[in-house]
């Protein structure tokens, strides 16, 4: 893309966030999340995001986010980025780690969940005026350096809403029962909803922030599907470009037993189905309809 067409990408994309309020109706706030974005604002006065904004949801992560927030770039697609940690109510130096690398970071005063964090996310960055939004691991599983190629069919105006396939590309773990429930979840979106998508529990995941104001929240852990099926449902478009999933680099996994994810993760993403299924029989949302 040329720069005056990416220029015009932009400066369209800023109109139309204009009409998009802070405060989503359709996006509940954890109890935390008020103070976090008032205290955030007085940390960081009139600041204004770059076009581009990574948003890390991260818990007790002083030991891996580090090499998350080195490898992020500073441009891509030729627009500036900038990063947003969200501490979910850490008792470790996350906060600390993450300042020293000259990130913004807001902090919730009790841990939440990362849906719960990254909804407080995804309300700053509208309130600031970022027109992108990636979302990223903080264990250092997913490489920050396939963000220009998440961001493109966004910035290209190819679709609305990418995610990352560790299916499309690789996955250098080692656990078989894990890499199983991707493909069983993904069999199961494409016969419910007719998308193909192959992997509906990326960690690495781009949208315009018009989509999070617009697309119902609720859930606070295990909301990548929530939000996935709620695009989908709402008619915007969702593509996915390949990445690479490594094993996390320090610390422990926080989503538990793998049956206890699998059973959590099922009951939000057959929860969060037919809730948008109903609704949009009800009142169909697809956008220009």
């Amino acid at each position: 893309m040329d720069s005056l067409k990416r220029e015009t990408v932009v400066e369209r994309e800023a109109d139309e966030r204009a009409s998009v309020t802070v405060e989503a109706p359709n996006m509940r706030l954890p109890e935390a999340g008020a103070g976090a974005i008032r205290a955030f604002g007085e940390s960081y006065p009139d600041v204004r995001f770059a076009p581009a904004l990574v948003i890390i949801p991260a818990y007790n992560e002083e030991g891996a986010i580090g090499p998350v927030l080195h490898g992020i770039p500073r441009e891509a697609c030729g627009l500036k980025v900038d990063t947003l940690v969200i501490d979910d109510g850490s008792a470790d130096r996350t906060s600390e780690v993450s300042r020293a690398h000259g990130v913004y970071v807001a902090t919730l005063g009790q841990n939440s969940g990362q849906g719960s964090a990254l909804r407080v996310g995804y309300a700053l960055a509208r309130e600031h005026g970022a027109s992108y939004i990636v979302t990223l691991d903080a264990d250092g599983q997913w490489d920050p350096g396939d963000i220009p190629r998440m961001l493109e069919p966004l910035v290209e105006g190819e679709a609305d809403f990418v995610l990352g396939s560790r299916i499309l590309g690789r996955a250098l773990t080692d656990d078989s029962v894990r890499r199983a429930g991707v493909h069983v979840f993904a069999r199961m979106l494409r016969l419910l909803t007719g998308l193909p998508i192959t992997d509906t529990s990326t960690g690495v995941r781009a949208m315009r922030a018009e989509v999070t104001a617009t697309v119902r929240q609720e859930e606070p852990q295990y909301q990548a599907s929530e939000l996935l099926i709620g695009a989908i449902y709402q008619g915007y478009r969702v593509t996915e470009r390949p990445v690479v999933m490594g094993k996390r680099t320090a610390g422990a996994s926080k989503k538990g037993h793998n049956i206890v994810y699998g059973l959590r993760y099922g009951r939000v993403f057959f929860r969060t189905w037919w809730r948008e299924r109903r609704a949009a029989k009800r009142s169909p949302r697809l956008r220009g309809s």
